[in-house]
């Protein structure tokens, strides 16, 4: 499916601009997926419009990204260190995401393993999975964002055909907060609950049933952080918490944590 542009009109500016730089990137043999708003329209066939581009590379490929879209003639650069990069003409901007703003979704080679080739700009393009899109989804739990319903959405048009063994294994000790959504989905669209397999639920139950009967830890550390990099600074800069971004816990260092809480707004 040839999807319509973020910007109104083909052959737009911005569409062009798009095209160019995926163009630049594969010049360069840097291996790149096509997400956002285009990986969701055709995951979903809910489409929406937008003012940006989103391509994920593995973190390895971040400095060839860089450097071949400055070949093309963009301004290239990290925009924050531990997770996205963005690639800016007077058309538009593109992020280049290889990471999560929390750490948890490092792009690595089972993206590209499990993506589809589409038809996107008038390019046959590798596509980011709807399982590892619905994972990096799943976490994002801002005041000002909150991606509840991409994940529902994603799940209402492919609950029948995930990987829900990738899945699980993709959210590891976070198991919660699939459960969570695998739950708001039945409540939102109640005659399509039976469509999340009964032994990916009772899995879950099963471990809510095991961690319930067992003593909680004793350790204070918050993971709402991994959620939300705002709404629980007050636990871990003031209320006793340690943070679950936090090596060795999470993926990211006190310096990495600190750029990004004090990025610009």
């Amino acid at each position: 499916m040839e999807l319509a542009a973020p910007d109104p009109g083909s052959g737009s500016p911005a569409q062009r601009f798009y095209r160019e730089a995926i163009l630049a990137l594969r010049n360069a043999s840097v291996e790149c997926l096509v997400g956002g708003a285009y990986a969701f329209a055709l995951q979903t066939r809910v489409e929406r419009i937008t003012k940006d581009f989103d391509l994920f590379v593995r973190p390895r490929d971040l400095e060839a990204a860089i450097a071949a879209a400055r070949s093309a003639g963009f301004r290239a650069g990290l925009s924050s260190g531990h997770w996205l990069a963005k690639i800016e003409s007077d058309a538009g901007f593109i992020d280049v995401i290889f990471s999560s703003g929390n750490g948890v979704a490092t792009v690595d080679d089972e993206w590209f393993e499990h993506a589809r080739e589409e038809q996107v700009l008038g390019l046959t393009v590798g596509v980011c999975p709807p399982e590892e899109a619905l994972w990096s989804k799943s976490f994002v739990m801002e005041r000002d964002r909150f991606d509840g319903a991409d994940v529902a959405h994603i799940l209402l048009a492919r609950a029948d055909s995930l990987d829900w063994e990738r899945l699980l294994r993709r959210f590891g000790d976070y198991w919660r907060v699939l459960l969570s959504h695998v739950v708001l989905f039945g409540f939102i669209y109640p005659p399509e609950r039976a469509r999340i397999p009964r032994w990916v639920m009772d899995e879950l139950l099963r471990r809510l049933r095991e961690e319930t009967g067992e003593a909680p830890p004793t350790d204070k550390v918050c993971r709402g952080t991994l959620l939300s990099w705002s709404q629980y600074l007050v636990d871990v800069s003031d209320g006793g918490w340690r943070d679950a971004r936090l090596k060795p816990e999470g993926n990211l260092s006190a310096q990495q944590i600190r750029e990004w809480t004090e990025r610009p707004k």
